[in-house]
């Protein structure tokens, strides 16, 4: 379509990564954690993939996630795994939407509406074994808490689950003591007659290097993605990265020694250069933090980021690059004429974690789906 910048999303990586999921934890359910756009990916083609690949369930942040994929005729269980609500309760009874539970007052609350309604919801308790976020707290308080939960009228205690804080770490002490913590809680509640019929626990990199964590279910995130959660799971599963980011040059410039480049003329040419604009800046997500310190990828080399981002472009210096001309693709990240330029380096530069790259893709940036 022409379009000045877009996001490529290869579909056939995505069912290659949900099989790895699937080579790795048998015949255990898996829950594909789609939240936030499918980390930037585009929520229903991927929820479509990942179910046509395999999955069995769905995960999703927020209500109005789990009722768009409704909207979509997607029928497979999905999880609300952060906070709902109570008004958005009907409509996630309505739609079988199951949702999380982590304190008594909000589960009294959703009884009351499930009984106003004349409908069952359907809830996972969540236990917080030492994330110190969401949760139950992991003692028989809260062991006490979740018996009378599952005792209110109008709700159906569906599942039991936790979310680890350090699996990705190469220390793996805390993941096991969290392990250790919510099967003592599941033992608890066994004992005085709540027996859940599916407990989760492992997000991507207990998956990948923790066996003894899959239990009934697993809920991977990143993985899914193509992306490893951290350099400790690297060569723990043959992963594709799913999303390249790409944009067209908008103008080539051809300038003398001391030309000054972008807002505050933070960036002088050296000698005689060849200066691309290209037609993405931080509105599309590529970070401010990129400001001479970013690369490309232009006619299957790297170039260098000049100057500012600003909000719709950047310049990069193109001198080394033969012929380079408007409407040439430039690749932000992702592979071209045989490079690569992975996330984790762009995620690296600017001090956060390769999640947040591709989440942080605009929404006006078009995803086309390979």
């Amino acid at each position: 379509m022409g379009h000045p910048v877009w996001a490529e999303v290869d579909l056939s990586a995505l069912a290659h990564n949900l099989r790895e999921v699937r080579q790795l934890v048998g015949e255990r359910k898996v829950m594909a954690v789609v939240k936030a756009n499918a980390y930037g990916h585009g929520m229903i083609p991927v929820a479509r993939t990942l179910l046509a690949a395999g999955a069995d369930w769905l995960g999703v942040a927020r209500a109005v996630e789990a009722l768009d994929l409704r909207q979509e005729a997607i029928t497979a269980p999905i999880l609300v795994l952060g906070y709902v609500d109570p008004v958005e309760c009907p409509a996630l009874a309505a739609a079988g939407v199951h949702v999380t539970v982590y304190d008594r007052p909000a589960a009294e609350e959703f009884s009351r509406v499930a009984q106003r309604e004349g409908k069952t919801l359907e809830i996972h308790i969540k236990v917080d074994t030492g994330m110190g976020r969401l949760g139950l707290p992991c003692d028989d308080s809260g062991a006490r808490e979740a018996l009378t939960v599952a005792n209110l009228t109008g709700i159906k205690v569906a599942g039991l689950f936790t979310h680890f804080a350090c699996a990705d770490e190469p220390d793996e002490g805390p993941v096991r003591l969290q392990m250790e913590r919510f099967l003592n809680f599941a033992r608890r509640l066994e004992r005085e007659g709540l027996a859940v019929p599916c407990r989760h626990a492992a997000n991507s990199a207990a998956i990948m290097r923790l066996p003894e964590s899959h239990f009934d279910m697993v809920r991977p995130g990143i993985m899914l993605y193509g992306l490893h959660p951290s350099p400790v799971t690297a060569g723990l599963a043959d992963l594709r990265p799913v999303m390249s980011l790409k944009a067209r040059v908008a103008q080539v410039k051809r300038v003398g020694a001391g030309f000054p480049v972008s807002y505050g003329w933070t960036y002088k040419t050296s000698g005689p250069a060849v200066l691309a604009t290209v037609a993405i800046g931080y509105a599309d997500g590529y970070s401010r933090l990129l400001s001479g310190r970013g690369e490309v990828l232009i006619g299957g080399r790297r170039a260098p980021v000049v100057g500012r981002v600003c909000m719709d472009h950047i310049i990069i210096d193109a001198t080394g690059v033969e012929g380079v001309s408007p409407g040439d693709e430039v690749v932000l990240f992702g592979c071209q004429g045989g490079a690569f330029l992975p996330v984790e380096e762009i995620a690296e530069k600017v001090g956060t974690i390769n999640y947040e790259v591709v989440c942080a893709v605009g929404a006006r940036v078009p995803r086309v789906y390979l």
